[in-house]
């Protein structure tokens, strides 16, 4: 299997800033609804209970149905995506968000949040291998650090623009209307897309016949013999479940240890995920630089994942009380943000050339893989009440991460 990419040969001029940068913003509009869709349902939830008399296990179904979906879908559009290339999957994908917000508007009971949940769910999937698969071929190698970070920055930015946007309509008007906006919002994202959908093309893979006997030819499947691609999966996973539990558990664990109001318990989550943005923005010039001064990039994750874990611990001693812990939550956000940038470097080191739909959308799924699981495992660990425990699970997690990252570095380190 040979492969043709774009940028593979260098250019004869260094390429225009303005060139990178546009399709940076283009890919991080588009992530930035990604990341949005993870929260159309979720911050109405009160809402649907009341509107539909239905439980919050039946609410919680609803993540879990969007999570498989995307899960299994991101490990399969990979494929589609180097086939076919990114950018008519990626148009589809938005146009799956669209469809899923009028749905919304229209639900008269639970099924329809279902409907819902399955079609923002086949939406997300793909977003990971057409992203990566645009930004590692259309942006300049100097510049990648900075677009991995950029890339990293608008999905947190849509996780914290949802919510607003969702509750604040609603209050405004009604839940219905909210949604219809939502619709109204993707389609001007579609729209803008296509009005630049030259900036998205990208090359797909060209494949040899294959003959019996001719060692040079491989399938589709190949990728998945390589040890390094389980290690990437085993690495998101294990990262995503110390998300998983600052946003599904932190407020609770709060509230539990220190009596603190919701209010400020909601606005710590904030906090992180500004932090996380924050730090994302930072670790892009970490990673520049790291790529300048051969500091590779599973040692700058290395540290910067190991640091947040080691301020997660301490958020789990309650050494700080109230106050301190709320601070330190949201520092441990910045260091794990900083770690974005060169954990993508990571994994488009580890990428086999022609492959980055498939291995981008395998590691990744590896994200929803946590997103599920982790709920279920430490939603145990707060029935039973063991909130400091939650938060030192979290902090485990985080640093087993590590150990995960230095196992990739190790062997694209061989492969090298």
């Amino acid at each position: 299997m040979t492969t043709a990419t774009l940028g593979s040969l260098p250019p004869a001029n260094p390429v225009p800033l303005r060139q990178d940068a546009t399709v940076i913003g283009l890919v991080g509009l588009a992530h930035g609804t990604s990341h949005f869709s993870h929260l159309l349902l979720a911050p109405l939830f009160p809402v649907f209970i009341r509107e539909f008399g239905i439980g919050f296990a039946d609410v919680g179904l609803l993540m879990a149905v969007f999570f498989v979906i995307s899960g299994i879908g991101q490990a399969l559009s990979g494929f589609l995506v180097d086939r076919v290339g990114a950018r008519p999957v990626l148009f589809s994908a938005i146009g799956c968000f669209l469809a899923a917000s009028l749905v919304a508007s229209q639900a008269s009971g639970y099924w329809g949040l279902v409907a819902v949940a399955v079609l923002a769910g086949i939406g997300n999937a793909p977003f990971h291998p057409c992203d990566f698969t645009i930004l590692n071929q259309r942006v300049s190698a100097p510049r990648l650090g900075h677009a991995f970070s950029a890339h990293g920055l608008t999905g947190n930015l849509g996780w914290a623009l949802a919510p607003a946007f969702l509750v604040g309509i609603t209050a405004m008007s009604n839940w219905r209307t909210a949604y219809l906006s939502a619709a109204i919002m993707y389609a001007g994202v579609l729209a803008l897309l296509w009005w630049q959908r030259d900036k998205l093309q990208t090359e797909v893979v060209v494949r040899s016949p294959q003959r019996a006997g001719d060692a040079t030819a491989s399938n589709d499947l190949d990728f998945l013999k390589l040890p390094v691609v389980w290690w990437c999966f085993t690495f998101f996973l294990l990262s995503t479940m110390t998300l998983a539990v600052v946003q599904s558990f932190a407020p609770s664990i709060l509230q539990a240890m220190y009596g603190t109001s919701m209010e400020a318990a909601t606005f710590t989550i904030s906090a992180y995920m500004l932090c996380a943005a924050a730090g994302m923005f930072t670790g892009g010039f970490v990673a520049v630089y790291g790529h300048k001064h051969q500091v590779s990039s599973d040692t700058v994750v290395a540290w910067a994942m190991g640091l947040g874990a080691l301020l997660m611990a301490v958020c789990a001693t309650g050494w700080f009380g109230e106050q301190g812990t709320m601070v330190v939550l949201a520092a441990t956000g910045f260091a794990i943000g900083v770690a974005g940038p060169s954990r993508d470097l990571l994994i488009k080191r580890a990428t086999p050339k022609g492959a980055t739909g498939r291995v981008y959308g395998t590691v990744y799924s590896g994200l929803d893989v946590g997103f599920a699981i982790s709920p279920l495992l430490f939603g145990i660990f707060m029935d039973h009440g063991w909130y400091a425990a939650t938060l030192s699970g979290a902090a485990l997690t985080l640093a087993l991460s590590v150990v995960a990252a230095l196992g990739v570095g190790k062997r694209t380190g061989v492969a090298a």
